[in-house]
C-alpha cells in the first residue's frame, strides 16, 4: 500500500508541476468554461416574463454551481490518447508496470487542483456583482455535492476514455465525442435546468446518463428538488457500463495497435 500512495503521489507530483508551468493557459481554460455564466444571464432575462417555477435567483445560483461542476468534471483525455495512438506514444507507456489510464488520471487531478485560485477569483466576484444570489449551503447539500459532483467526473472520464478506445480503430476517435457532445449540451442541464423541461422530456432524459453529469450534482447544491437514491445508483450504474465496455475495448484494441510514428 505505501508504494502504491508513493507512486500516486509522485505522478500527481510530477504533473501538477507540469500544468502550473502554464498559468496563462490555465486562465484561458477556466475562462472556457463560463459558458454557464452567459447563459444564466438569459435565463435570468427570461423568467422575468415567464413562468418556468424558478425565480432568477434560482436560476442564477444554479447557473454558478454548473459552472462550478464544469470546472471540476471537465475532459480531455480522448485528444491526449488519440494522439498517443496515432503517433506510437503508447508504446513506452505499455512497457511501464502501470496501466496507462493513470497517467491521465493524474494529469486531470492535478489540473483541477491547479485551477482552482482561477475558479475561486470568478466566483468571488461574480457574488461581489450580484450578491443576491449569495447561499451558503448546509453541511449535508455539500457532503452530497462532493460525491455527486465526484461520480460525475468519474462517469465523464470513463464516457469519453471509451470513446478513445476507438483510436485503434480510427484516427479520428474525437469525432465520436464531438457527436456525443451535442447530447451533452442539451441534455446534462448545461443549456437549460431538467426543472424547465417538459415532464415526458424529463422522465426519457432521466434514463440516460447526461443528467447525472451536471444537472444532478448542482440541484443538490442549489437545493432543487432531485431524486438522490435515483440519481446516485444511475451514476454508479452508467459508471460500471461503461468501464466494462472500456475494459474489452481495450484489449481488443491493443490486438490491433502497432505503434506506428514511435
Amino acid at each position: 500500500m505505501k508504494k502504491v500512495i508513493r507512486k500516486a503521489l509522485t505522478l500527481l507530483t510530477v504533473y501538477y508541476a507540469y500544468m502550473v508551468e502554464y498559468r496563462a493557459e490555465l486562465i484561458l481554460w477556466v475562462l472556457s468554461g463560463s459558458l454557464p455564466i452567459i447563459l444564466m444571464g438569459v435565463w435570468i432575462k427570461a423568467s422575468q416574463g415567464g413562468q418556468f417555477g424558478l425565480s432568477s435567483i434560482d436560476f442564477a445560483r444554479y447557473f454558478l454551481t454548473v459552472f462550478v461542476v464544469r470546472q471540476i468534471s471537465v475532459v480531455w483525455v480522448i485528444f491526449e490518447f488519440e494522439k498517443e495512438v496515432v503517433e506510437g506514444k503508447l508504446s513506452p507507456k505499455l512497457l511501464q508496470p502501470l496501466d496507462p489510464v493513470w497517467h491521465h488520471v493524474a494529469s486531470h487531478l492535478s489540473e483541477r487542483v491547479a485551477r482552482i485560485p482561477f475558479a475561486l477569483i470568478l466566483i468571488s466576484l461574480f457574488f461581489f456583482l450580484y450578491p443576491q444570489a449569495f447561499w451558503l449551503p448546509n453541511l449535508v447539500q455539500l457532503i452530497l455535492f462532493t460525491l455527486a459532483v465526484s461520480l460525475a467526473f468519474i462517469l465523464r472520464f470513463v464516457i469519453q476514455y471509451t470513446f478513445a478506445m476507438f483510436a485503434f480503430w480510427t484516427e479520428r476517435a474525437n469525432a465520436i465525442e464531438t457527436f456525443w457532445f451535442l447530447f451533452y449540451l442539451f441534455l446534462s442541464g448545461l443549456i437549460a435546468p431538467l426543472e424547465v423541461f417538459p415532464q415526458p422530456v424529463r422522465e426519457i432524459v432521466l434514463f440516460t446518463p447526461f443528467p447525472y453529469l451536471i444537472d444532478f450534482p448542482a440541484s443538490i447544491l442549489v437545493g432543487l428538488p432531485v431524486d438522490l437514491a435515483r440519481g446516485f445508483w444511475s451514476l454508479l450504474g452508467w459508471i460500471f457500463i461503461f468501464l466494462g465496455a472500456n475494459r474489452w475495448l481495450w484489449r481488443a484494441g491493443l490486438k490491433r495497435y502497432s505503434g506506428m510514428g514511435a
